[in-house]
């Protein structure tokens, strides 16, 4: 490619996203400047615009660049996935010891969530919702956040039926109307929660992932002991667990190149 000024902006970024797309992790600028022949400067300059338009990633941990979300929107959603966990571990590793509870990323499948990430608190705690594990995403509140950024018609046809609901404690929305009764409050909340339907004796508080395009694409949460009596959940909202989890999903928001503070929004 060769320093020139006279070789078009929109051909050194196509480059530098050619040689990203090329690589199996990410790498740092100076590799990049290097593999395609451009100053550093230059580098930097074109790389703070692809993270803008959300077409590169920057790993700040690592000092690395890897592909966005816009340009995963063009390829595969399993780079996407791998980008995501990437950017996300660092933030709920964090997250998870400054609240002694674990922390959760997970990702939307259909009408399930999948867990990414689980991290740890100091003090370590077994749950269910170990990395790789689907659950309904009606049940745990990562997945109600979800839910929560759909449009009601996506919502509609995931869970269409009486049958599409799934109850592991008998707890949880049972019909449509009761699912956009709850996806109501929690929009008018801010975040979602979740009191012993994955787990008795177990709840969790969740904020969404938004991507470039302001679409929930994942969600952080946060899962803790909480024990209580009666048949549905008690309506506990815990502002003091939500208020780190959605700066945390406002985070990862940001470092993905997404759309607003990661706060879960009515459509």
């Amino acid at each position: 490619m060769g320093d020139s000024s006279d070789v078009p902006a929109l051909r050194r970024g196509l480059a530098l996203l050619r040689a990203l797309g090329s690589r199996p992790s990410p790498v740092s600028a100076a590799h990049l400047a290097r593999e395609v022949g451009l100053p550093r400067s230059s580098t930097y300059h074109l790389l703070g615009e692809l993270v803008a338009a959300g077409f590169v990633v920057h790993y700040p941990e690592e000092h690395r660049y890897g592909l966005g979300w816009a340009a995963a929107d063009l390829g595969s959603a399993h780079s996407a996935s791998r980008s995501l966990e990437r950017l996300g571990r660092p933030l709920l590793t964090g997250l998870a010891a400054a609240t002694g509870h674990p922390a959760q990323l997970v990702v939307p499948h259909g009408a399930e969530v999948v867990y990414l990430v689980k991290a740890q608190p100091p003090t370590p705690q077994t749950l269910v919702t170990r990395e790789e594990v689907r659950l309904p995403a009606t049940l745990p509140a990562s997945g109600r956040a979800i839910l929560g950024g759909l449009p009601s018609a996506q919502v509609r046809a995931l869970f269409p039926r009486a049958g599409s609901f799934v109850r592991r404690t008998g707890r949880g929305p049972r019909t449509l109307p009761e699912l956009r009764a709850l996806l109501a409050r929690q929009v008018r909340r801010g975040w979602a929660v979740e009191d012993g339907c994955v787990t008795e004796s177990w709840a969790s508080v969740g904020a969404p992932v938004l991507d470039h395009a302001g679409r929930a694409v994942a969600a952080v949460s946060l899962t803790f002991r909480h024990v209580c009596e009666g048949v549905e959940e008690c309506g506990q909202e815990w502002p003091d667990l939500a208020e780190p989890v959605t700066r945390t999903a406002g985070e990862l928001t940001a470092r993905i190149g997404g759309l607003g503070r990661g706060r879960t929004r009515t459509r």
